[in-house]
């Protein structure tokens, strides 16, 4: 269901993080894909020690950022756990040196700092023996376990762990906002989604879900591409701040403050939310690259904030050549000036007195 604060709500923080950041590997696909194997992979659990990890440090990051909700991988399609789930032993718990629970300081340190607690999960799980894999003919690689066909009684057993697992999240940290991924190896019918939609009402009511439930979700969630038509109804765009979602010790490619920035207004200023990833490493730190985008989005959030989140969207498509918002009396017209401005530019549609014109 839709909350009030969801609706207003502009900017979150999407946080990849695991055993993927011991080592250059990249989050789970690598060996689902046969680029590395199942068991390598999972060595990096042997590395993963959360040793420098400090929640309340990252709320006040992202309070500073002016974010509103924080979203973070409790559990990646590699199946490693953040939490001490007690349906497996394949959490970081018991198989890794990190040996703590990692979700409740930072439900706890969110919820001090006012900002909205989001928990990613994946429906699927690449490491569970009950999880059967693709089909031999798909266009993916076939998992470890390599099923040749289909076996419906170790699939029961997989929905019966899913449902427990999520369970867990919601009566253990009662998230404001679950967000699915990995839905798409399976239809709406064989995951049981309308079923899963009703679960999920009863034991998490004030949570928002995201669309990767087939069509039992609540908003869109489009990827990597900010959609060129406005998506109708609530959605939200997620996007990672280089290349990988999560830490990746090699990817320089990280996107300037100023072109994050532009994606973030092109969103805010057609009723959408950005949902902007970073990776921390795996002692629990953020790269230095990554901490100069957020201190940097803080700067400009800060000194725009009345434009911004008090705001709604501002003239339609094609009265101003740029992204506007309007105050919710609808008193103030903020336009949005991404390119330098050599002597004037022409806005169309305003017939009442325009009374004042200032800079921000």
């Amino acid at each position: 269901m839709i909350q009030p604060w969801f609706e207003d709500a502009k900017l979150g923080i999407f946080l990849h993080w695991g055993i993927y950041a011991v080592k250059p590997t990249g989050e789970s696909w690598p060996f689902f894909l046969g680029e590395i194997s199942h068991e390598d992979y999972m060595k990096q659990a042997e590395g993963f020690t959360a040793a420098n990890y400090d929640p309340s440090e990252w709320a006040r990051l992202f309070k500073a950022a002016c974010a509103d909700y924080a979203v973070l991988t409790t559990k990646h399609h590699d199946g490693m756990a953040l939490w001490p789930t007690k349906l497996s032993s394949l959490n970081v718990v018991e198989g890794t040196p990190a040996g703590r629970d990692l979700i409740r300081p930072y439900v706890n340190a969110l919820r001090e700092a006012d900002i909205r607690v989001g928990l990613y999960f994946s429906h699927l799980d690449w490491s569970h023996p009950d999880y059967p894999s693709l089909p031999l003919n798909s266009n993916h690689a076939v998992n470890q376990f390599n099923f040749v066909k289909e076996d419906h009684e170790a699939w029961e057993r997989f929905l019966a762990f899913h449902r427990g697992q999520l369970k867990e999240l919601c009566d253990d940290y009662q998230p404001d906002l679950l967000w699915f991924d990995g839905d798409w190896e399976r239809d709406a019918e064989q995951w049981r989604m309308k079923e899963l939609r009703e679960q999920l009402t009863a034991w998490a009511p004030q949570a928002v879900l995201n669309s990767r439930m087939h069509v039992y979700g609540d908003y869109a969630t489009p990827e990597q591409a900010i959609p060129t038509v406005r998506p109708e109804g609530q959605w939200e765009f997620c996007m990672t701040c280089n290349d990988f979602w999560g830490y990746m010790d090699s990817d320089a490619n990280y996107k300037s403050v100023k072109q994050i920035i532009w994606f973030f207004i092109k969103c805010f200023s057609r009723g959408g939310k950005l949902l902007l990833d970073f990776g921390p490493k795996e002692d629990g730190t953020f790269p230095p690259e990554q901490l100069n985008i957020l201190k940097g989005l803080a700067r400009w959030n800060q000194k725009h904030y009345e434009a911004i989140f008090p705001s709604v969207p501002g003239l339609p498509e094609g009265l101003y050549d740029g992204s506007s918002t309007l105050s919710r009396d609808r008193k103030h017209l903020y336009l949005f000036c991404t390119q330098p401005i050599s002597t004037e530019f022409p806005v169309m549609g305003i017939c009442n007195q325009v009374e004042q014109v200032r800079v921000i």
